[in-house]
């Protein structure tokens, strides 16, 4: 019979000592024989006490270095050949956990809890997340039923190939669940209702700082992932105005304009820039299915 695959739940933690009290021993007493490991990123409360309480392995950082750089870091020492990843904030059930371990047994390489549109607190939230998934579903050419969800249980040999490719900050599921489709490997979704924050930072939406943010992770999604499906279209766009420019001004005034002729060789630059990208972005994964 084949060995059965051992399981590491990393648990990024940024001062959330509080919902570490009552989720670590739900865990431990779930799944008992389960690597627990928190990846503590800079924390300035007790949450380094709480998890020696509770005779769980704590990795620590001297400071804040973002939720991306703690998942990579648990994904580095983590012994399990399946790491489930899951926020410390209480948001995600432990009861959920098998679903995910299931659905990865069917030879998926990655399962994701998708939320429910009511998890979203706020109408920007779900806004927001709509698009994404949109957006990254155009992009991926995958029915993407939730971007940025952070609960997810994957095959930790694949999942460290892309280490590289992940950020620091807050978009890593992004980063991953891109990197996962671009390369060929199986991902599913299955779906959560997530929990409230227990306590921590808050989680208000800034309009301003998170909307650039947010476009920073599109033309970062457009670009490194699947550049062609990004500049076709805009190349196009820019082609059909050009055209549609100069049918006026030779009608109208029987000339081809400036405008016109610049319309043309942006469409033509973003176009090149496309082909480009598509190929500097191919060199990330030509390595992916050793």
């Amino acid at each position: 019979m084949s060995k059965q695959p051992s399981v590491s739940i990393v648990l990024p933690a940024l001062n959330e000592a509080q919902s570490l009290a009552k989720l670590l021993p739900e865990l431990k007493k779930s799944f008992p024989d389960h690597e627990i490991l928190v990846i503590n990123d800079g924390s300035t409360d007790n949450t380094i006490s709480v998890c020696q309480e509770n005779g769980v392995k704590v990795l620590s950082y001297p400071y804040s270095q973002g939720n991306g750089a703690a998942i990579k870091h648990g994904c580095r020492h983590a012994r399990g050949d399946i790491i489930v990843f899951m926020d410390a904030d209480g948001q995600h059930s432990v009861d959920d956990i098998p679903q995910l371990l299931a659905k990865l047994e069917e030879g998926y390489d990655m399962v994701v809890g998708a939320r429910c549109a009511e998890t979203h607190s706020s109408i920007l939230k779900r806004f927001g997340n709509t698009f994404f998934n949109r957006f990254s579903s155009l992009m991926a050419g995958h029915n993407i039923m939730d971007l940025t969800s952070g609960f997810r249980a994957v095959k930790k040999d694949i999942f460290r190939k892309f280490l590289y490719l992940m950020p620091n900050g807050f978009s890593y599921p992004t980063t991953s669940t891109m990197a996962f489709f671009r390369s060929g490997h199986p991902v599913a979704y299955i779906p959560i209702s997530a929990g409230q924050r227990t306590q921590g930072t808050s989680s208000n939406i800034n309009v301003l700082k998170d909307g650039i943010r947010f476009l920073v992770i599109i033309l970062k999604i457009g670009a490194l992932f699947s550049p062609m499906r990004l500049f076709l279209p805009i190349s196009l766009m820019l082609f059909l105005m050009g055209t549609g420019y100069y049918a006026y001004t030779y009608f109208s005034f029987s000339r081809f304009t400036n405008m016109s002729a610049l319309l043309y060789i942006s469409s033509l630059m973003v176009f090149l820039i496309g082909i480009l990208s598509e190929q500097v972005a191919s060199l990330h994964y030509k390595d992916s299915s050793n």
